[in-house]
């Protein structure tokens, strides 16, 4: 018996706002809000969810015989929960098939 498994990382850097010379001291909030909502809204409607949705459907059209593996930073579903909690539906519907395993990621998934 032949069966396949794909692996993906997801993972989301949050993006820093313009911090300025003039704001040390006066405001500490480095996070660009806008930036990081609307970068994941795009990424969720024409990618996380397209391909989860075609996942899920191979999932039923052969089941048994297609595993897929998710490695998702912290960072990821943190982002997720807030700006677009209809992704990690997707991501509980293709648990449910029991074909899909979720690994841990580290938080920052730095480069260093």
């Amino acid at each position: 018996m032949k069966t396949i498994c794909l692996y993906f990382q997801l993972h989301q850097p949050l993006r820093l706002r313009r911090y300025r010379f003039f704001d040390i001291g006066k405001d500490h909030y480095y996070y660009d809000d806008y930036l990081n909502e609307s970068t994941l809204s795009r990424l969720a409607k024409n990618s996380y969810l397209p391909a989860n949705r075609l996942l899920l459907d191979l999932m039923k059209k052969y089941p048994g015989k297609f595993f897929v593996t998710f490695s998702i930073s912290s960072t990821m579903i943190d982002q997720m929960e807030v700006y677009c909690p209809e992704v990690i539906d997707s991501f509980k519907q293709l648990a449910q098939t029991g074909q899909v395993e979720f690994l841990g990621e580290t938080n920052a998934h730095s480069l260093v």
